[in-house]
């Protein structure tokens, strides 16, 4: 498996798809968790978001190994999976982050903040890359 975007496949990563990526990461008892995320990337990275204290957060800055799938939407047989780590976090500039994110997801960048909420942004370094149909 190749650590790059296939270019038959680089279309499920563009801002214009509106794929998501299904996040599998590992609980502390051994068990799955996989949550569906909004992601950007930025041609090196996968991007993505979420609040301090929530699964994600906790389990990403215990365990920064992570796997996704990138499903098509337009064709659920045609995907990506990629697997490899967190190569950082930032609590900087995250709030304008999601916004983005909304912004690809939603066509705006309204996206409420709970009070108390800070967001952090986890960047993902591909180790594995691999598309299927």
């Amino acid at each position: 498996m190749e650590s790059k975007i296939p270019p038959a496949f680089a279309d499920l990563v563009s801002r214009e798809k509106k794929a998501l990526a299904y996040l599998a990461l590992v609980r502390r008892d051994g068990s799955p968790q996989v949550t569906p995320v909004w992601f950007d990337f930025d041609g090196t990275y996968f991007i993505f978001n979420t609040a301090r204290g929530r699964v994600k957060d906790r389990i990403l800055r215990r365990h920064p190994k992570v796997a996704f799938v990138i499903q098509d939407p337009d064709n659920p047989y045609r995907y990506l999976q990629v697997s490899g780590r967190v190569v950082d976090e930032d609590e900087n500039n995250a709030v304008e982050q999601i916004r983005d994110l909304c912004e690809k997801y939603h066509g705006h960048r309204y996206f409420k903040i709970a009070e108390g909420e800070t967001r952090v942004t986890y960047r993902v370094l591909p180790e594995r890359v691999q598309g299927m149909g």
